[in-house]
């Protein structure tokens, strides 16, 4: 069985949500951070979630090659958007995309930018999928630690994203579940807002409403960007 809770709002600075999610049958979970400005990343968002909304009505089985496929079939749509409209030019889109499969107890992933996937199980809380920014690369090398990047000021210049080049590379992976698991989609209007122990400490407790409630915490910490959540409470079918 699986529990799911999401919310996403425009923030307390920006004039539009540029965020967008999706959660689809069967047990495909998407969220999308707009890049571009005006209307455009917007439009980028939607893409992505339309593509991964297409991808989980073909009835085919979703694995990570599934997912994969549908953030690169979203890279070229937007890239195709982008040639023929001016406005357009330059946007893009970070995805997040995971499927469950409780029959298998088994969750697949697909991710390109700065959105994030984490797993809360048995306490521990770990950020699964990791930021394609120029500030976790230098964090990788050893030139950063995560406390500096935190606060740099190139922290959200992304090295990956949905609609920016014709060869995209996807990330993507699989893990088993276990009972009791809590996983977390967000973008990054949340995490930069609310820090991991914040969001371990809400996502293990209660789950009514919790994506509702991160938001708010968000909110009241700045909320300098869009913000959005989408929380699973997975349990043994």
């Amino acid at each position: 069985m699986i529990e799911v809770s999401s919310a996403s709002d425009i923030g307390r600075v920006r004039t539009s949500n540029e965020d967008s999610y999706g959660i689809f049958s069967p047990a495909v979970y998407v969220v999308a951070d707009g890049l571009g400005g005006h209307a455009a990343g917007e439009i980028a968002s939607r893409i992505v979630v339309a593509a991964v909304h297409d991808m989980a009505n073909e009835g085919a089985a979703i694995d990570t090659v599934t997912l994969k496929s549908a953030v690169l079939r979203a890279n070229q749509q937007v890239l195709t958007a982008s040639a023929g409209n001016s406005s357009y030019e330059g946007m893009g889109s970070t995805a997040t995309v995971l499927h469950v499969d409780e029959a298998a107890g088994m969750a697949y992933y697909a991710h390109v930018g700065d959105s994030r996937l984490y797993l809360l199980r048995r306490g521990v809380f770990r950020q699964v999928s990791r930021d394609h920014s120029y500030v976790e690369e230098l964090v990788a090398r050893g030139e950063l630690s995560e406390a500096e990047a935190q606060h740099h000021p190139r922290k959200n210049v992304l090295l990956r994203a949905v609609g920016i080049e014709e060869r995209l590379h996807v990330d993507g992976d699989s893990f088993p579940l276990e009972a009791g698991d809590r996983l977390l989609l967000a973008t990054d209007g949340l995490t930069n807002m609310v820090d991991d122990g914040a969001l371990a400490a809400l996502l293990g407790g209660d789950f009514a409403n919790v994506a509702s409630r991160m938001v708010e915490r968000a909110l009241a910490r700045g909320g300098s960007d869009n913000i959005t959540a989408i929380a699973l409470a997975y349990e043994m079918p």
